[in-house]
């Protein structure tokens, strides 16, 4: 997936969903604050490892009005598998090509020595398509996966993994003890604007189905999923969509606004108020999901271990700037199939 430079490996580091801002102004509550005290030390730690390491980051190259909030807190979401995808989302700024280079055999030893060199809590590995590919690529992510988890035991991980084409029998492979404490798929958007935002290949059913299936085979992995706003959605489809994905037994869910990576792509309909979000997160909990986080700054991966801290301490002090969070106060910390709504 990298490149060599001075003998030594690059890789590619993605925060999910950060793409640049528009040249249209941005509501006022798109505003983020520096870290201070042990956070900038931390903050400052990762950036070092960055340099040092000869990573690349799409964090830093995007903007990401997140960056310094998400690395301070020691989360960070590496991408697999290649620099460009199969796909071609129109919502997503990495690049499209037919035919990828092979994978990387050496990469699942240097993501782990990356992942190693970070002063991490969580950290996320995010994937691009590789329809090319038998398996889409489902052995790779795994020995990816496992590398990390045996070099940093006491890194919580979490894969933001593609549809794997509906494969089940690849997801099963990847699955199968696996150490992720968390499976993450997004449905991107409402199931009426799949043909609009999304490949032709991928839909919110196949999406749902991956994320049902993932259940079913590891139910002890919280399943994840995500929702962007400002493609052309209402407000009741945002429901209707979080409550499909509720009947699908997803665990956690977050909501954030799209954010167009360049003139180009998807252009963005509209820019929700904050109190909005805040309305479809205690819908979230209503709906019986295990925790939310929802809000304009809202990212699939960003700060994605705060959400699965607060699974496990309901007392963590943390914050996602300007967002709702919240994890349901009946949960047990331990991942369940929800009921299946009538």
């Amino acid at each position: 997936m990298g490149e060599k430079s001075s003998g030594v490996r690059t890789l590619k580091m993605a925060q999910a969903d950060s793409p640049k801002p528009r040249s249209r102004r941005l509501p006022d509550w798109f505003r983020t604050s520096l870290p201070s005290g042990e956070q900038q030390k931390i903050f400052l730690d990762t950036k070092a490892s960055v340099k040092d390491n000869m990573l690349h980051t799409v964090c830093e190259e995007a903007r990401c009005p997140n960056i310094h909030d998400c690395w301070s807190s020691g989360d960070a979401t590496f991408m697999i598998a290649g620099q460009e995808c199969t796909r071609g989302c129109r919502f997503c700024a990495v690049g499209t090509i037919k035919r990828p280079p092979p994978l990387d055999v050496e990469e699942p030893k240097h993501l782990a020595q990356a992942v190693a060199s970070m002063p991490l809590r969580h950290a996320v590995i995010t994937v691009v398509n590789r329809d090319d590919l038998a398996d889409s690529g489902a052995q790779h992510y795994k020995d990816c996966i496992d590398e990390v988890a045996k070099t940093t035991p006491n890194v919580t991980l979490e894969l933001l993994c593609s549809d794997l084409a509906g494969d089940v029998q690849a997801l099963e492979l990847l699955l199968k003890d696996s150490p992720l404490s968390v499976f993450a798929h997004n449905v991107e958007c409402v199931p009426r604007l799949d043909k609009t935002v999304r490949d032709h290949r991928a839909s919110f059913e196949q999406s749902l189905m991956i994320l049902r299936e993932a259940k079913r085979i590891r139910p002890d992995i919280f399943t994840k999923t995500s929702i962007m706003v400002g493609l052309g959605e209402t407000d009741e489809e945002i429901v209707q969509a979080m409550e499909l994905c509720a009947q699908a037994g997803v665990d956690l869910i977050t909501l954030g606004q799209y954010l167009a990576p360049s003139s180009k792509h998807l252009a963005v309909d509209r820019f929700p108020e904050p109190e909005l979000y805040d309305q479809w997160g205690k819908a979230a909990i209503d709906m019986g999901f295990l925790g939310v986080a929802s809000g304009p700054l809202v990212r699939s991966s960003f700060k994605a271990g705060y959400l699965y801290r607060k699974l496990h301490d309901k007392n963590n002090t943390e914050v996602i700037p300007e967002a709702f969070v919240m994890v349901n106060p009946n949960q047990d910390n331990q991942p369940t199939r929800l009921k299946t709504h009538n």
